[in-house]
């Protein structure tokens, strides 16, 4: 994928009917599945879902069995919504948590018994990257625009012009990893 493609980029409704993509996060796990019509995006399913994946990283960065087991229900629902899906129709991404976790592959090898695509642990920078595709392409501005998403795990900040990026930065602050660590007794 070049620098200014979106996740859905060189995907006509020829080559496939449906495309999905799900997002790996620190605090939640997404997925969308989408048809591709006349160049532009029509959403037909949603599955938004708090897994709370980064509540589970130890000061170690080891991801507890209890997290890993929650992020492992939860592909389970999502993989009902993937029956079907042709591999090269299917992007899961993963984030922070996954980043940071030094036995990421170990929920990365479980995970893969429960969905047969590739899970793909994406840098910061691609995190920001297509963050701000998105909204590029969700809500276009023609003028120069900051996009900020704040994370469970990170925080991602975009300077970017029409569908353009200028600028990515990530962040290691997210609203899971910072209620851990400032705020863990509840106050």
């Amino acid at each position: 994928m070049t620098e200014h493609e979106s996740i859905f980029d060189g995907v006509t409704s020829r080559e496939v009917s449906k495309v999905a993509a799900l997002d790996i996060g620190s605090n939640s796990f997404h997925l969308v599945v989408a048809r591709i019509v006349a160049d532009s995006v029509q959403i037909l399913h949603r599955v938004k879902q708090k897994v709370r994946l980064a509540d589970g990283l130890d000061d170690d960065d080891i991801l507890s069995d209890e997290a890993i087991a929650r992020g492992l229900s939860m592909l389970k629902v999502i993989a009902e919504s993937l029956k079907g899906f042709e591999p090269d129709s299917v992007r899961i991404v993963a984030t922070h948590t996954l980043r940071k976790a030094r036995n990421a592959r170990h929920f990365i090898k479980a995970a893969k018994e429960v969905l047969p695509y590739p899970i793909e642990v994406i840098s910061g920078v691609e995190e920001a990257r297509l963050i701000y595709s998105g909204v590029a392409h969700t809500n276009h501005a023609d003028g120069q625009q900051l996009v900020v998403d704040i994370g469970g795990g990170s925080t991602e900040f975009v300077i970017g012009k029409g569908f353009t990026p200028l600028l990515c930065r990530s962040l290691q602050m997210g609203c899971v990893s910072y209620t851990q660590r400032f705020f863990s007794t509840g106050e």
